[in-house]
C-alpha cells in the first residue's frame, strides 16, 4: 500500500508540472510595431513623356553597287574603318572592258579615215560641179557620203567615251567620307551591275537619324493639343530623349526633323524622324532605341511612388498614415506613370503621408513606427521596413 501511495503522488506531481510548462508555452510575447518608410505626397508640375520604339540610321547611308560586271580583283580598305571621299575601295578586273575600249578606238580610227576620204572627195567634186564638169547627182552623192562619215565619226567617239567610262567603273571609290561596313564580296567573286548586288555600305555618322512611328490616335491628340493657343507642348520637338537598349539614357538631346506625308494605311501609324548629335560615334545604324517625347504637361499634379501602390483585381490602394501612427487603406485612382511614380487623379491630396509598404504584415489599422523618407520622382527608394 505504501508503494502505491508514493506512485500516485509522483504521478500527480508530473501532471501538475506538465500543465504548468504547457501554460507557459501558450503565452506569446507582445508584437512590436513595424518600422515602415513613410513619404509625403508631392504636388508639382510634371512633363509626361511617351516612349516609342525607333531605329537608328546614319546621316547618310550609301550603298556601294557595281556598275559593270566582272571579277573582284582587290579590296583596298579596312572593314569597319573610316574612309574618305574618293578613296579607292574595290577594283574589278578591267581586261574585258579594256578590250571594248580598244575595239572602240579601232572603230573610231576607221571612222576618222572614212571622214577624211569623203571630205577630200567632196572638196574635189564641189568646184568641178560648179563648172558643170560633173553632174549634180555626183555632187549630192559626195555630200551624202561626207555626212554619213560625220555621223559614223560621232557614233564612234561616243562609243569610245562610253567604253572609257565603263573602264573607270572598274575602280570603285568612296562617294562620301564615313564608316564603311563589312564587305559582302571577296577577291575572286563575280559581280554584276544592279541594285540587288551590294558590295558594301558607307554611313556618315556626324548626326544620326532615328525613325519611329506614332499611332494615328496619338498623333491626332498631340496635334490638337499642340495647335491650341498657349499650348504647353510648344517646343517639344526641340528636346527629344533617347534610351539605349541597355536602359541607359543617351546624353545628347535630339530635335524633330520631319513627319511623313501620310498615315500608313497598313499599320495606322505615321513615321517621324529625329536627329541626334553623335560626337563620340556611340550610335550606329541599325540600333533599336526608345524615343521619349513630352506629350502632356500637367500643372500641380499629385505624384507618389509606384511601389507604394497595391493593385488587386484592378483596384488600386495605398496605406495612409493617420495622426495616431496607424495606417488605413485608401482606394485611389492612378493616372499615367511619371518616371518611377504615378500621377494620382483621385484619392490623395498634397501633404498626405503614405506608407511604402513592402511587407504582407501591414494591414489596415496597424500601428507602425513611421520612418520619414524624402522621395523625388526618378529617385530610387529603398524600403526600410523592419520587423521588430
Amino acid at each position: 500500500m505504501k508503494v502505491s501511495f508514493n506512485s500516485n503522488k509522483l504521478l500527480i506531481q508530473f501532471i501538475l508540472l506538465t500543465s504548468l510548462l504547457s501554460c507557459k508555452k501558450e503565452i506569446a510575447p507582445e508584437a512590436k510595431p513595424l518600422e515602415i518608410g513613410i513619404i509625403e505626397v508631392l504636388q508639382q508640375d510634371v512633363r509626361l513623356e511617351s516612349e516609342y520604339t525607333g531605329q537608328t540610321f546614319g546621316q547618310s547611308d550609301i550603298q556601294i553597287n557595281p556598275r559593270v560586271d566582272g571579277v573582284i580583283e582587290s579590296l583596298n580598305f579596312k572593314e569597319g574603318s573610316v574612309v574618305t571621299k574618293g578613296e579607292l575601295l574595290y577594283t574589278i578586273d578591267p581586261l574585258q572592258i579594256q578590250t571594248r575600249v580598244s575595239q572602240a578606238q579601232g572603230t573610231l580610227a576607221e571612222s576618222q579615215a572614212s571622214l577624211s576620204k569623203t571630205k577630200s572627195d567632196l572638196d574635189m567634186i564641189e568646184p568641178l560641179a560648179k563648172m558643170n564638169a560633173l553632174s549634180q547627182r555626183e555632187l549630192i552623192a559626195a555630200k551624202e557620203a561626207y555626212n554619213a562619215s560625220v555621223a559614223r565619226m560621232k557614233a564612234s567617239t561616243a562609243s569610245l567615251e562610253n567604253a572609257k567610262i565603263e573602264l573607270s567603273y572598274c575602280r570603285i571609290t568612296a562617294p562620301i567620307t564615313g564608316l564603311i561596313g563589312i564587305s559582302k564580296v571577296r577577291v575572286g567573286d563575280y559581280v554584276r551591275p544592279g541594285a540587288m548586288t551590294v558590295l558594301n555600305t558607307i554611313s556618315d555618322l556626324g548626326d544620326v537619324r532615328v525613325r519611329f512611328t506614332i499611332s494615328e490616335q496619338e498623333y491626332l491628340r498631340i496635334f490638337r493639343e499642340y495647335t491650341k493657343e498657349n499650348s504647353t507642348l510648344k517646343g517639344i520637338g526641340q528636346s527629344i530623349t533617347l534610351k539605349l537598349s541597355d536602359g541607359s539614357m543617351y546624353p545628347q538631346v535630339g530635335k524633330m526633323s520631319f513627319a511623313d506625308r501620310q498615315i500608313d494605311p497598313s499599320t495606322g501609324a505615321i513615321t517621324f524622324e529625329a536627329a541626334f548629335p553623335n560626337p563620340d560615334k556611340l550610335l550606329r545604324p541599325g540600333q533599336y532605341v526608345k524615343v521619349g517625347i513630352v506629350t502632356d504637361v500637367r500643372k500641380d499634379a499629385i505624384v507618389i511612388p509606384q511601389r507604394a501602390v497595391i493593385e488587386m483585381q484592378g483596384i488600386y490602394q495605398v496605406y495612409v498614415l493617420a495622426a495616431d501612427n496607424k495606417v488605413e487603406m485608401r482606394v485611389i485612382t492612378p493616372g499615367p506613370t511619371f518616371k518611377d511614380g504615378y500621377v494620382i487623379v483621385d484619392g490623395l491630396k498634397a501633404g498626405d503621408k503614405i506608407a511604402l509598404g513592402g511587407t504582407s504584415l501591414l494591414k489596415s489599422g496597424s500601428l507602425i513606427v513611421p520612418k520619414k523618407i524624402n522621395w523625388l520622382p526618378g529617385q530610387d527608394v529603398t524600403n526600410t521596413a523592419q520587423i521588430k
